[in-house]
């Protein structure tokens, strides 16, 4: 084993996060090093948002599948991250390509090399879940990650899971002419979120031919004589060309020598972190151990990682932050899309929050009128007791643009009186809260 030299901060992971935070540590003038075994920049930018919104983007277009293949590819940069690595060059951040391991408090070994530091920052993300199905291992499958990079249009797709990433993926290939069955085992999509969410996502993925079997699972999968054959719990069955498996991710954590700083944590479970994104009871060193994104189970977006990094950064640096995950935005980018922030009534419910709702259908809108599309609601959720908006969901064309006054709002816990008295364009979307934020303020 060959030693090399000391960094200020060592970040274990170059996705969404460790590409941040190494990169603004950097800038800061702290020696950085960033140790990655796939690609720089993580799944985001390669195998989740950008390709699978470009692709959307294209379904919206009515763009044949070729076309939307080519232009997928030209914003994944064709899966190349050598301009990323040599822009973090230039940033001072040194690229440690491999994988890495703690082997001792303030020691990495990367490949064969040991390398020292005094602050780790990990941020590893997370990886796939693979549901315990008869014959499933047996059978060719795609995660998200192959779907979102293949040129291949499946005749007949299976999807497990009704989430974010399942209802995404069913819309991309139902729009360009696969048969799409998705199998969610709970009777509706989007459970975690307000029930209206899922029941008007499920119509409209409906009357694009998708088949939704709610309530059931997927008990056994065998080889047919042409494709696949899958039998559900319920009794139905199913032919497939292929399977999708959508059923969630796990915090990739094993095989880290996490073990080595004192901090144990289960196979699959997140690094629990303090207010500070620092790993919590981390062993004996001169630094901290520090965690962001995927990895933390706090919050499984990018736009969470991007957040997690800078309070990592800024905590690195001396300057004490706290992380307030109250007003991070959910977003399902389907057509219509799906907004959720703060609070959800499945959430208000399991906290005994005794939460007040007020809604409003955006075919009442002017907007809804002009834009020849009626589809969508939006919901305010307020604490009774607290006086305040802690929570929104809306369902609609553009709502992750229009909604997020509402994540201000909660953020900033404005009085409800002061969010009446706003003026919104005329027509917009952006006027369907009005209406629920009076009626609140007239029931608090």
């Amino acid at each position: 084993m060959t030693r090399n030299h000391h960094y200020d901060v060592v970040v274990l992971g170059g996705g969404t996060a460790g590409e941040l935070a190494a990169s603004e540590l950097a800038q800061a003038g702290r020696g950085v090093a960033l140790v990655e075994n796939r690609l720089v920049g993580g799944e985001s930018p390669y195998f989740a948002c950008v390709p699978s919104k470009s692709l959307l983007l294209s379904a919206r277009r009515g763009e044949t599948w070729e076309l939307a293949v080519a232009r997928r590819d030209e914003v994944t940069g064709h899966l190349d991250d050598d301009p990323v690595v040599a822009r973090m060059a230039e940033g001072g951040v040194t690229v440690l390509r491999g994988w890495g391991r703690v082997t001792a408090p303030g020691v990495i070994d990367v490949d064969g090399t040991e390398h020292r530091f005094t602050d780790l920052v990990v941020a590893t993300g997370s990886t796939p879940l693979r549901p315990a199905v008869d014959g499933l291992a047996s059978v060719p499958t795609w995660t998200s990650d192959e779907a979102l990079t293949v040129p291949d249009l499946p005749r007949r797709l299976v999807i497990l899971g009704g989430g974010p990433v399942g209802c995404e993926m069913a819309q991309i290939y139902a729009s360009f002419g696969s048969q799409v069955t998705v199998i969610e085992s709970s009777g509706r999509l989007l459970t975690a979120e307000a029930p209206f969410t899922g029941e008007i996502l499920a119509d409209a993925l409906r009357r694009m031919g998708v088949d939704l079997r709610l309530g059931a699972e997927l008990a056994r999968v065998e080889r047919g004589t042409v494709g696949l054959r899958l039998w559900l719990s319920d009794g139905g069955a199913l032919d497939a060309d292929r399977i999708l498996v959508a059923a969630g991710r796990r915090p990739r954590t094993d095989g880290l020598g996490l073990e080595n700083l004192g901090v144990t944590v289960p196979p699959g479970h997140p690094l629990p972190v303090d207010e500070t994104c620092q790993v919590v009871a981390p062993g004996a060193g001169t630094g901290g151990v520090w965690a962001a994104g995927d990895v933390t189970g706090v919050a499984r977006t990018a736009h969470a990682a991007r957040y997690q990094a800078r309070v990592v950064v800024s905590n690195v640096l001396g300057k004490r932050r706290e992380a307030d995950y109250r007003a991070v935005p959910r977003v399902v980018y389907t057509t219509p899309t799906v907004y959720s922030v703060g609070v959800s009534p499945v959430l208000a419910e399991e906290r005994g929050i005794d939460l007040l709702t007020a809604g409003y259908d955006l075919s009442a809108t002017a907007r809804a009128a002009v834009e020849a599309d009626e589809r969508g609601r939006v919901e305010l959720y307020a604490d009774r007791n607290r006086g305040l908006l802690i929570g929104a969901a809306a369902v609609g064309l553009y709502a992750e643009e229009w909604m997020s006054e509402i994540a201000l709002a909660i953020r900033a816990e404005t009085p409800i009186g002061l969010l009446t008295d706003v003026v919104h364009a005329f027509p917009t979307y952006g006027e369907s809260i009005e209406a629920p934020l009076r009626s609140l303020a007239e029931r608090l």
